[in-house]
């Protein structure tokens, strides 16, 4: 659980700190036609985000076929975490919007890569710690933000620290992890027993699945309306001085991860003792709305800290349980790769089409209320959709060799 945490603190600081703090300031034009960083910013994380879609169910596909005697994981976690750190390096190195666009698509993709194979270890190997798993890999992700800001370096810098932390602990944890080789003639004799009795299943076709794929789309659709623009909030919407909203954006960050990390721990915990991940499912995404009505009500720097603290518990016990929920829903263990990888590109895209679809609506305005009130409405969607998973039904196994 260690290696796995750690793992996933790299996997999510080197894709969230360019998303929240370093893209942003790279495509700010700081000219006076502060909509056109905003509306840069939108589209080189989203083009990001597409071709993460694309690259992890393949990968993760391929992780499932794997027959390596390295394992079916490893070679393609470490695989990724190398194109995560070249990616990064193009990225710090790049100017102009298109080459930030193009460096940015590599990082995306090798992240997406390394994801779609440490995600697949959760339903690999445990059964009563999903919850406890599922926390530590979202608990992770606001951590590293809040190190990279602190350290204070410029972003150049602060680009090269991410790739080195991305190779050096992915590879790292990825060659320490536990990923035993596939049991072939237990899987065999599995497949042949389950084709005598139906024909193979896959996740995919049972809309539970497909529903809590779209309904972790549209809550992380409204965290990034929240959180990818937050920047241009400070600068443009309360009107802080340059000088002063990054230290402003740091203390929103540490009260956000506290948050974030406290909330995912207590619930995916909680639900593997009790259950009721449903339940607990919808009252997060619910919790995570009431953050853009607080932003709504009072527009300033103390409720946006307050808003922070509330989206955080929000979406990390969000992130936490509908993870641990969708390892309840998979059916064939022989495609977890490939199906988890899906629950993390939906969310993904969420987050990386959410700048897109913002940027369209501060744009459409001139401000940025209407994008506050767009992310109460979506976690309120994302939580009613979730009332439609049903997930209690018998999974199919493959048996443990001798």
């Amino acid at each position: 659980m260690v290696w796995f945490t750690l793992a996933w603190l790299a996997i999510w600081t080197v894709q969230l700190t360019p998303i929240q703090l370093l893209l942003p300031l790279q495509l700010d034009t700081q000219s006076g036609h502060w909509i056109d960083g905003v509306v840069w910013s939108g589209l080189v994380l989203s083009a990001g985000g597409l071709a993460g879609i694309a690259a992890a169910p393949v990968a993760g596909r391929l992780s499932d076929r794997t027959r390596s005697r390295y394992g079916r994981r490893r070679p393609w976690a470490i695989g990724g975490s190398v194109l995560a750190a070249l990616g990064l390096v193009l990225t710090g190195s790049a100017e102009g919007p298109l080459l930030v666009g193009a460096a940015w698509v590599v990082t995306s993709v090798g992240v997406s890569v390394a994801s779609s194979a440490l995600t697949a270890l959760i339903a690999d190997q445990l059964d009563d710690q999903r919850g406890a798993a599922s926390a530590a890999a979202s608990s992770a992700q606001a951590v590293g933000v809040a190190t990279i800001v602190l350290l204070g370096l410029s972003a150049g810098a602060s680009y090269a620290v991410l790739a080195c932390f991305i190779l050096v602990i992915g590879t790292v944890t990825a060659l320490l992890l536990p990923d035993p080789p596939l049991p072939h003639a237990a899987v065999l004799e599995f497949h042949a027993r389950r084709d005598l009795i139906r024909p193979r299943v896959s996740s995919l076709v049972d809309p539970s699945f497909t529903r809590l794929l779209l309904s972790r789309f549209i809550v992380n659709v409204g965290n990034s309306f929240g959180t990818s623009l937050l920047l241009f909030f400070l600068l443009y919407g309360i009107m802080i001085p340059a000088a002063d909203a990054e230290n402003r954006l740091l203390i929103l960050i540490v009260i956000y991860t506290v948050f974030v990390v406290a909330a995912s721990i207590l619930v995916g915990m909680v639900t593997d003792r009790r259950g009721s991940r449903r339940f607990w499912t919808v009252i997060a995404a619910l919790v995570q709305a009431c953050s853009g009505i607080i932003i709504l009500i009072s527009p300033n720097f103390t409720m946006t800290a307050v808003a922070a603290g509330v989206m955080g518990a929000g979406y990390g016990a969000y992130m936490a349980v509908s993870l641990a929920l969708a390892t309840d829903l998979l059916l064939d263990p022989d495609d977890h790769a490939r199906d988890l990888s899906l629950v993390n590109s939906s969310a993904n895209l969420g987050q990386l089409i959410g700048p897109l679809l913002g940027a369209g609506l501060v744009a459409l305005v001139g401000g940025f209320w209407l994008l506050f009130a767009a992310a109460a409405v979506v976690s309120v969607l994302g939580a009613g959709l979730t009332l439609t998973v049903h997930p209690s039904r018998a999974v199919l196994r493959a048996p443990q060799p001798d």
